[in-house]
């Protein structure tokens, strides 16, 4: 394991409705036109604390791209399991914040057929205890569109990977999911 605050991860693998989604050599992972991605056995023991890099662009504008955490390829999205959130959302000269509980998380702002692009944090997610999420993202609909989410899930259950599903439409970019050394 690399002595750097930060460890490129390769998933064990990979799972995907769409045109196409690889693991480069380096572990990051390219997509294409997919309504589904999974990345499975991203998430272990070597780390607490995980930070996921995307870069990708959307058929469906107005929607977001949401996420749910998983467990060997099985994702947690039971309504009854809620993901707790709080969001701010800054459009033009308008900043607004919301709370609500869905069974996803949101990765990122509505979808555009423009750049989005994100960072996601994802605190204990391997450990059994309730992981704690928080996403920043800009895109560039409406010239500069930016979105913050906070968020908690209520299991204390321990999660390999997450799955990305676009609310609407297909997504298409890379996404690359980095251990924090402890």
């Amino acid at each position: 394991m690399p002595q750097n605050g930060l460890n490129l991860l390769t998933p064990t693998s990979i799972a995907y409705t769409g045109t196409s989604a690889t693991i480069s050599a380096n572990g990051s992972v390219s997509f294409t036109a997919c309504s589904v991605l999974s990345l499975n056995g991203v998430f272990s023991a070597d780390y607490d604390n995980y930070q996921a890099v995307f870069k990708y662009t959307s058929t469906a504008v107005g929607y977001s791209t949401q996420i749910a955490l998983s467990a060997g390829g099985t994702p947690e999205t039971s309504a009854s399991n809620y993901y707790t959130m709080q969001r701010i959302i800054a459009d033009s000269t308008t900043v607004s914040a919301a709370s609500f509980s869905w069974n996803y998380m949101y990765l990122t702002v509505p979808g555009s057929t423009l750049v989005n692009g994100g960072i996601a944090w994802f605190y204990g997610p391997y450990l059994t205890q309730p992981t704690a999420y928080r996403s920043v993202s800009a895109s560039s609909i409406n010239n500069a569109y930016i979105n913050e989410y906070a968020a908690t899930h209520s299991l204390s259950t321990s999660y390999d990977g997450f799955r990305i599903v676009p609310a609407s439409g297909n997504i298409s970019g890379r996404v690359a999911v980095y251990g924090m050394r402890k």
